[in-house]
């Protein structure tokens, strides 16, 4: 099940060992869970980072090297390294500024068409969750309020909660 399913967090700043270079942080998932020759792996890391638009001039290097969207596109060739079905996105751009939220949704998107992925996608942002998810429960204190399609729940919510949280979209 873990080969199958794989996680993107929040934070690339903390999500990525420090000590590791990027080379070693790709290659870990297909040392635990592939048995791949050398040759192969790094192939299959070289056209990871390519998927995720990063180049092979970062597989020496380290993860302080890098700036926070390019961290993120790290952990997300980490996550896809394995050819996962389901991957867990838990506010993986909400620690980024606007513009690489936006350049790190389009990739994921990007990605979702390529590789016939399904997301995940756990968030506090309306905005995110609008243009990612088709479809959307919606929790309040480990409760669901509501369930069913973005489109269709935007216009006609289920619940007073999430209708109080679309209007103070509106006002921003």
């Amino acid at each position: 099940v873990r080969k199958k399913m794989q996680i993107i967090f929040q934070d690339p700043y903390s999500s990525l060992n420090p000590r590791h270079t990027v080379q070693m942080i790709l290659e870990e998932p297909l040392l635990v869970h592939e048995t791949l020759q050398r040759e192969e792996r790094t192939k299959k890391v070289k056209q990871m980072l390519d998927q995720v638009r990063l180049p092979e001039t970062a597989l020496p290097k380290y993860p302080h090297e890098f700036s926070g969207g390019q961290r993120q596109r790290i952990a997300i060739a980490r996550a896809l390294i394995l050819n996962p079905d389901l991957v867990i996105c838990d506010e993986c751009v909400a620690s980024l500024d606007v513009s690489i939220q936006a350049q790190i949704l389009n990739l994921l998107s990007d990605l979702k068409d390529e590789l016939g992925l399904s997301y995940l996608f756990i968030s506090h942002d309306l905005a995110v969750v609008k243009y990612m998810a088709p479809r959307i429960i919606v929790l309040r204190n480990g409760k669901i309020t509501d369930a069913g399609y973005t489109d269709a729940l935007w216009k006609k919510p289920e619940s007073d909660y999430l209708k109080n949280l679309i209007d103070s979209l509106s006002i921003v």
